[in-house]
């Protein structure tokens, strides 16, 4: 199924803020690592959708997502662009997330791609981002090219409160052929 990918501006982030909490929660009850506990409801996770409209509002943070043909949101991904003088040349990579009911239809790399070539639209020369090492995640990353740059022990809790190690990863964005 062919889902299509938009970039959210804030006034369509606020509209998608519900259906965005449903994906969130959907992903940590699935084990994802993201930042978030398992005990995580559908306010908390509306409130984070809504923390991120400044952000967006500035185009300091790129959001998209992407929908099959007639049904819900079925993944996101963002990123972030440095706003130090030194490091306005690179972006962080944040949130990857396929619906568990999604995966394995290429949702994730449809939407790696799309946020790797808008950074290299916008001037990016370097993304960078950490996922929880072993996951499925982490194979995405590497298949689509991205270099290990190591792995941090102890890094981050699971959903259910267990420690995991983070591997770090970047990549250098190219405008597609």
């Amino acid at each position: 199924m062919t889902s299509v990918i938009t970039r959210l501006d804030a006034a369509r982030l606020a509209a998608h803020r519900d259906e965005l909490a449903d994906l969130l929660l959907a992903v940590v009850r699935g084990g994802s690592s993201l930042g978030f506990l398992g005990d995580l409801d559908h306010t908390a996770a509306a409130a984070w959708w809504d923390s991120l409209a400044p952000a967006v509002e500035e185009g300091s943070l790129a959001l998209w997502v992407s929908r099959p043909a007639g049904g819900r949101l079925d993944g996101t991904v963002s990123w972030y662009r440095e706003s130090k003088p030194n490091g306005r040349h690179r972006a962080e990579l944040r949130k990857l997330m396929v619906h568990p009911g999604a995966r394995g239809r290429g949702t994730a790399r449809a939407l790696l791609s799309e946020a790797e070539h808008a950074a290299a639209r916008a001037g990016v020369l370097l993304l960078v981002l950490d996922t929880e090492t072993g996951s499925g995640a982490e194979q995405v990353y590497r298949s689509a090219g991205w270099t290990e740059a190591g792995t941090i022990p102890d890094y981050a809790t699971d959903p259910a409160g267990r420690l995991h190690p983070t591997t770090l990863f970047y990549k250098h964005p190219e405008l597609p052929r």
